[in-house]
């Protein structure tokens, strides 16, 4: 029984000791949620190197993954990131990209992500989501996102809306597929009313087909939509 111990310890150091010292693999890179690149492999191992030097070949004892992990999160198009290295030696990095829901074109051109932050623009890779023009800041993304939010979840607005615009005094209006007129929501407040309004406003005038009859459609007042016509 001794004897049996003994062999049984010495094996377990012997494979703990093999296991540490063996050499990592090249990344092994697997992207989760949507399919559309914004990052590529290439860019995520090279995140690797810069902040490790080249990890393949490097003793698995060494590695610092958590260190690892902050690296490729400090990147603005990566939403989350987890690396680990299996049995064998591979190093493994499973990439969550953000989803961007709007585009900023002003003085300055990025998206929006679904958690209302900045995302800058991809070389990989061009999402189809509503364009935000006007009098954007970087810094105040609030109300603008509220409003790509609440298009982005309804199937409406997802279809028809093409357009965000933001002026100067916060006001948005938004602009339709195939409609010549704009559409002013006003400030974020009884934002679902408000789209309520002009779905049943756009419904009727697409019965009676007097869409483009129309230069302006507010929708700040209270339980009516006030319609400019040309």
């Amino acid at each position: 029984m001794i004897v049996l111990l003994g062999l049984v310890v010495f094996l377990f150091a012997f494979a703990s000791s093999r296991n540490m010292n063996r050499s990592v693999s090249n990344p092994n890179v697997k992207f989760t949620g949507e399919n559309n690149l914004f990052i590529t492999n290439e860019t995520v191992s090279k995140l690797l190197i810069q902040n490790y030097g080249s990890v393949k070949n490097v003793p698995k004892e060494t590695l610092d993954l958590n260190k690892l992990e902050k690296a490729l999160k400090s990147n603005p198009m990566i939403k989350t990131a987890e690396v680990y290295v299996t049995v064998n030696g591979t190093l493994n990095a499973e990439i969550e990209q953000k989803t961007p829901i709007a585009r900023v074109s002003t003085n300055a051109s990025y998206y929006i992500d679904d958690e209302g932050f900045y995302m800058p623009l991809s070389n990989n890779y061009s999402a189809r989501v509503p364009l935000v023009t006007g009098y954007v800041e970087k810094n105040n993304l609030k109300n603008v996102y509220t409003v790509a939010k609440k298009i982005r979840e309804d199937d409406f607005l997802k279809i028809n809306v093409i357009e965000i615009y933001q002026g100067l005094n916060k006001a948005i209006y938004l602009k339709l597929r195939q409609c010549n007129f704009l559409v002013k929501l006003g400030d974020v407040k009884f934002l679902d009313k408000k789209i309520n309004n002009l779905k049943a406003f756009y419904k009727k005038s697409l019965k009676e087909k007097t869409l483009d009859n129309y230069s302006k459609v507010n929708l700040q007042f209270d339980n009516q939509v006030v319609c400019t016509k040309k």
